[in-house]
């Protein structure tokens, strides 16, 4: 799921990692629209924000939003150098964007247990940490799946998967399978990004701000999740290596071990 890359990725991969991760921004965009009154997961609206304080001259507030803009765009610059830059292991350098992830939605949580006053100031800090971390997703999951896959934008996926579904009124387009799994993974991102938000929101409702720290868990089981497959595969193909005559299966392996982990 995160150590493929590009065109070697299946439907299933994208299905996996789009459903996970769009679980997680919806759980992160709800608890920002609780918390904050601001979404967290994209930044359309930040541009028009932007745009509206720039034609009131509220300089402050214009480099506040342009801040917030910048975090988003950096997240997803700093996700996409690591990807492309990886030397050894691509599973490494695709699950690097989570943890960084994990670490300011869990600074996030921790502030907002024990420092936050309600001010607006640090309102505003926390938003940007939050877009910083949805940049870091957002990057990482378009750079991978050679951007099939964006898990907290919306407004696209609702678009494309309307033009799909009108699409699929004629029988032409309803027999092609690119099509029709396109849709399929398009379905499968949104109902998951509905159902991060709603559990998001009675998670929140009973535990407060502790539900930073049940994203981050989240992402934890995420990426183990997908070590610990990787592992299985290195241990079965360790396994076939040692069948009799098997010489030239294993010298395979010990290749395709060092190119994939």
């Amino acid at each position: 799921m995160l150590r493929k890359y590009s065109s070697s990725r299946t439907l299933k991969d994208n299905i996996q990692l789009g459903s996970l991760t769009a679980f997680s921004a919806g759980m992160v965009n709800v608890t920002s629209l609780i918390i904050f009154f601001a979404f967290t997961s994209n930044v359309t609206g930040h541009y028009a924000i932007l745009a509206e304080e720039i034609a009131k001259g509220n300089w402050n507030q214009v480099l506040m939003v342009f801040f917030w803009l910048f975090l988003f765009f950096y997240g997803n610059f700093i996700a996409n150098y690591l990807v492309i830059n990886s030397q050894r292991s691509s599973y490494i350098a695709h699950a690097l964007p989570l943890v960084l992830e994990i670490v300011c939605l869990s600074s996030v949580g921790v502030y907002g247990l024990y420092y936050y006053q309600e001010t607006l100031f640090e309102t505003e800090i926390l938003i940007g940490v939050m877009l910083l971390a949805m940049g870091l997703q957002n990057g990482l999951t378009a750079s991978i799946s050679n951007s099939a896959v964006k898990t907290t934008h919306m407004t696209g996926l609702t678009t494309d998967l309307a033009i799909l579904v009108s699409m699929f009124t004629k029988k032409k387009y309803r027999e092609v399978k690119e099509l029709r799994d396109k849709a399929k993974l398009l379905s499968t991102i949104a109902v998951s990004y509905i159902l991060g938000g709603v559990i998001a929101g009675l998670i929140y409702f009973a535990m407060g701000f502790k539900v930073f720290f049940m994203v981050s868990l989240f992402l934890v089981f995420v990426i183990f999740y997908d070590y610990t497959k990787l592992r299985f595969q290195l241990l079965m193909r360790k396994r076939r290596s040692k069948v009799p005559g098997g010489k030239r299966i294993k010298l395979k392996e010990m290749w395709l071990d060092r190119v994939s982990f």
